[in-house]
């Protein structure tokens, strides 16, 4: 595929905890932990949908990535944020360990990942996240963990941080706002 190399994405996306995310729509003070697993679920099945498409592993543009890139990393978010939250059950104010995304996706070549394989992945790795979520007991929604960076985080926001990157990597492949 490509050689031309992304962007990294260097932003601190933690505000959009506070604020409506002007591009996709999203507004995390909106959403309640009960309506986390069944938001992931749904949006891996959105994802089954764009990866099953024409085109899938096609570049709108050199310097964006295919709609397979962005489902391969979706599924690794899915995997980030299953082993934070385990952390975070686990273990009293956890550090989480950095992860370079872009680092990730050209080790992980999701250049030449295969649409299918992605999507069943995908998929696998939401359940998984989402049955975490339906498990959390209702004292451990704020429990607390920290990012790398000092961001501080409890299970419920790590959620809605969780369900935003989700919505805004649907909204950047297909351009649909959040309506949930």
């Amino acid at each position: 595929m490509s050689e031309t190399v992304i962007e990294p994405d260097t932003k601190d996306w933690t505000w959009v905890l506070d604020e409506a995310c002007p591009e996709c729509g999203f507004e995390a003070g909106r959403i309640g932990v009960e309506q986390l697993a069944p938001a992931i679920r749904d949006d891996a099945t959105g994802w089954e949908r764009t990866l099953a498409g024409e085109g899938a592993r096609t570049r709108p543009r050199p310097d964006v990535w295919s709609p397979t890139e962005y489902g391969a990393h979706v599924r690794d978010v899915h995997l980030i944020f299953a082993e934070r939250i385990r952390l975070m059950l686990a273990e009293d104010e956890p550090t989480f360990a950095n992860w370079d995304q872009d680092a990730t996706a050209l080790e992980k070549r999701y250049d030449l990942a295969d649409p299918a394989t992605v999507a069943g992945e995908l998929l696998d790795a939401a359940t998984v996240v989402a049955d975490l979520y339906e498990a959390v007991p209702p004292d451990a929604w704020g429990r607390r963990g920290l990012r790398s960076n000092g961001s501080v985080f409890t299970v419920e926001s790590l959620g809605r941080y969780h369900l935003h990157d989700l919505v805004h990597h649907t909204w950047d492949v297909t351009g649909a706002c959040w309506g949930g």
